[in-house]
């Protein structure tokens, strides 16, 4: 079984390293899901936006970046192996047929794990002294809650060295600004912790709204916006002579 190997996006500055997990709403052709192929190109197929949003940063902070290439119904890399929503039986309320039963092991073997590994392989060659995951989020599940007033949020685990500086930087922008919202990083930011806080390097998740960025003039002003930020948050850690261990 061959491989899927994420995009990946030189940059100049190795100092930043982007990652986008859910930035593709593909499927192969031998897996069937068993669903209407409309549902890919919801929140639930693909982060909304994201894809475009990490290669314009990479752009314009010329950062290296490292992009998944299989919707995250086929198997979500940002869960651990282990994680009983690896590849969604069932996601806000839409039923997946063809991850009933599926080849827990094969899908690791053909995503999961290229996936990580190209992650890790970039980190050793450009030794970043921050990482930045970029995410999008929906502005109200269809299976139920309330509307999700923030238009990013700053997510983060244990090492919340870079989401103070990425909060108070948004927050004084003017952005409404979730901490840990719209869900927590300390339940769920798997691969922050696995390449960022086991390796002692900086790194904030940042969940944009995909209603803000799903078209380009979306992406451009949420880009200027998240550029400056990013500026902010690497001159606080310098000040406080912050990099990886």
């Amino acid at each position: 079984m061959t491989e899927t190997i994420p995009e990946i996006i030189d940059g100049a500055d190795p100092s930043l390293l982007l990652l986008c997990d859910h930035a593709s709403n593909h499927v192969p052709d031998d897996i069937d899901l068993g669903i209407d192929a409309a549902l890919l190109d919801k929140h639930v197929g693909v982060d909304i936006g994201a894809a475009a949003l990490t290669r314009e940063l990479s752009i314009r902070l010329l950062a290296p970046a490292v992009l998944a290439t299989v919707s995250r119904l086929v198997i979500d890399l940002h869960r651990e192996p282990d994680h009983p929503g690896l590849a969604p039986a069932i996601t806000d309320g839409h039923d997946i047929p063809g991850n009933h039963g599926y080849n827990r092991e094969g899908r690791i073997a053909r995503f999961h794990k290229p996936y990580h590994r190209t992650i890790a392989t970039e980190i050793t060659r450009h030794r970043p002294s921050l990482l930045v995951a970029i995410h999008s989020f929906t502005a109200q599940m269809a299976s139920g809650g309330g509307l999700r007033p923030w238009q990013v949020g700053v997510l983060y685990n244990r090492d919340d060295r870079a989401a103070r500086f990425a909060f108070a930087a948004l927050r004084n922008a003017g952005v409404v600004t979730g901490d840990n919202e719209p869900y927590s990083g300390r339940s769920l930011n798997a691969t922050l912790n696995r390449h960022g806080e086991a390796r002692g390097i900086p790194c904030v998740s940042l969940e944009i709204r995909n209603d803000l960025i799903a078209e380009p003039e979306g992406v451009a002003y949420w880009s200027d916006i998240i550029e400056a930020a990013l500026g902010k948050v690497r001159n606080g850690l310098a000040s406080k002579g912050v990099s990886a261990t």
